[in-house]
Formats: C-alpha cells, structure tokens, sequence
C-alpha cells in the first residue's frame, strides 16, 4: 500500500468516478483502476460497488475512507510546511465561510490580514454551516466559520462574534401598529408568528437551525408555522419579505442595512436569548499550519471575543 493508490482511491471516492478522478489527478483512467485494484486485492475486500453510470463506496470502502482521507491530508501538509515557495510567501489559506460571516464578517478580517500578509493568499468557499463543518471534518479547508455547533468528531470551535436573531417584515402599517404596541420589546409573547406565512433559510443553515432552536424554547414548534418557502439567499429572503411575501426569522448583521432604510421592520425574538455566537472552527485532529495560526491572531484582533 502507498500514498500513490490512497490518493487515487480518495479522488475516486470524492468524484463518484474512475475517469474524473483520472483527470483530477493528471493519470490515465487504466493507472486509477490498477491503483484501486491493487488496493483491494492487498486488503482482500471490494472497496467499490459499481455500475455503467458511476460508483460508489462499498461498507469497507467507507471505512479505509475515513483513514486514507487524514492520510492524504497529512501529506498535503507536510508538502505546505516543507515547501520553499510557502516561505517566500506564496502558501494559500482555504476557507469556507457559511452565509452570514461570509458576507458580513470575512470581508473585514481578510482587509485586516491581507494588510499584514500581503503576499499571502486564500482561497474561500461559501456554503451552508452542515457543509462548512464537513469540509472541516474530512480536511478539505483549514479553517471554516459558522454560525452554529454541529457536534462533529475532531472539530473545535472557538466563538468570536455575537450576533441576534431577529424577525423581520414588511414595513407596512400592520407591523408598524404592531411595533407601536410594544410587540418589539422581548418580553411580549410572539404568537403572532405562528399566523403569518413565513420564509426560513434552507436546511443545513447555521441560522435555520437557530431558529427553530430558539422557537421551540418559546413553546413554538416548527409544524404549527406557515411555512411558505425555504430560501439558501439572504438577499432574495430580505427582498420578498419588503414585498410582502412573508416575514422570516434572520441575523440583525444581515438586516441591519434594510432596517435602517426603512425597507424592513425588525422584532426582537427573544432578548438576550436570541443571540447567537458566530464560531471559528478548525480540525484538532491535524496540526494548524503557522499561516493558519496568524489567520486565527488576525480573527481575535478584529474581533475580540471576550
């Protein structure tokens, strides 16, 4: 067994096929498939189970997935810790950022650390929270942001941001009376949720997740909502709920620029209980690379988490 055929075995994995995973690699499909064989007749199982279209991992492929994933890592960062080039300032940082730090808090962190580091570079994807920590878990990224704790295996996370949950809504007379009457302040009982047809940020979201968290301590259960659409884009949430397609439950970092044009209204959810930590999170399982270090003294410094 070597390093050669547990690459080719990860990226057969990862892309679901032989010919993919050739092309990712720069082999010719029939090395990837004398890799993997030879692989399996050591182990003496089928790592693969497959079909015309595409494969996918037998029960014991699962398995040396799990191993030969960390190993494939590991490797990646001894190259980077060895490499000349990283010390003449050419090493690139992969990040993945759900929705609200991406766009809200990044920004301002990578000005900050670009200023200190300007030879460096990074590298960052955006998706949902479920999928940050899981580039995290299988090492894809050295760091990720997210704005809740998924209990996953190896992963340490370390708030630095406070932000607040929030209801938000059209800014028409029915809310302004509403908000008139007190049904800001966050000791009034927010019933009133439950009749309106609501928007919520699609599954896997850090702040979905929060919410319907936040909502059942309430005595408030996600089936008694009229749940009218489920939406991956703050943008396209904050626009439909100004024309009045509903009202949703969103982060004030993310509202805060409507609300104060008065194209939305905002409601308190809970007071202090409605806040929520927005976390750095890393793999303790590997060891950070120095420059992944700085980027976390660069976070503390821009945002102090006391």
């Amino acid at each position: 067994m070597n390093l050669k055929q547990l690459e080719a075995f990860v990226a057969v994995s990862e892309d679901g096929s032989f010919s993919k995973a050739a092309k990712a690699l720069f082999l010719t499909q029939p090395t990837v498939s004398a890799h993997i064989s030879s692989l399996e007749k050591e182990l003496g199982v089928r790592l693969f189970v497959r079909n015309t279209k595409e494969v996918h991992l037998s029960e014991d492929g699962q398995t040396l997935y799990g191993y030969a994933k960390q190993m494939i890592v590991l490797q990646r960062k001894i190259e980077t810790a060895f490499d000349q080039t990283r010390k003449e300032g050419s090493h690139c940082i992969h990040i993945a950022a759900s929705s609200v730090p991406s766009q809200y808090l990044l920004p301002q962190i990578l000005a900050c650390f670009r200023e200190k580091y300007p030879r460096e570079q990074f590298k960052i994807m955006e998706t949902d929270s479920a999928k940050v920590v899981e580039q995290v878990v299988n090492g894809n990224v050295d760091i990720g942001f997210t704005g809740t704790v998924l209990e996953k295996k190896y992963c340490q996370y370390i708030p630095f941001y406070q932000d607040e949950l929030v209801v938000i809504t059209p800014n028409s007379e029915k809310f302004r009376v509403l908000k008139e009457q007190g049904g800001d302040e966050p000791e009034v009982e927010k019933v009133w949720i439950k009749n309106e047809p609501l928007i919520l940020r699609e599954e896997g979201s850090g702040t979905r997740k929060e919410a319907e968290k936040l909502l059942k301590k309430m005595g408030i259960h996600v089936d008694e909502l009229k749940l009218v659409a489920s939406m991956e884009n703050q943008e396209t949430i904050k626009r439909s709920v100004s024309r009045g397609v509903g009202i949703s439950i969103i982060s004030r970092l993310a509202a805060a620029d409507e609300i104060k044009e008065g194209k939305i209204l905002s409601f308190s959810l809970a007071g202090e209980e409605g806040k929520r930590d927005i976390n750095v999170v890393y793999n303790k399982n590997f060891q950070l690379s120095s420059l992944s270090e700085k980027f976390l003294r660069v976070v503390d410094k821009v945002y102090p988490h006391e």
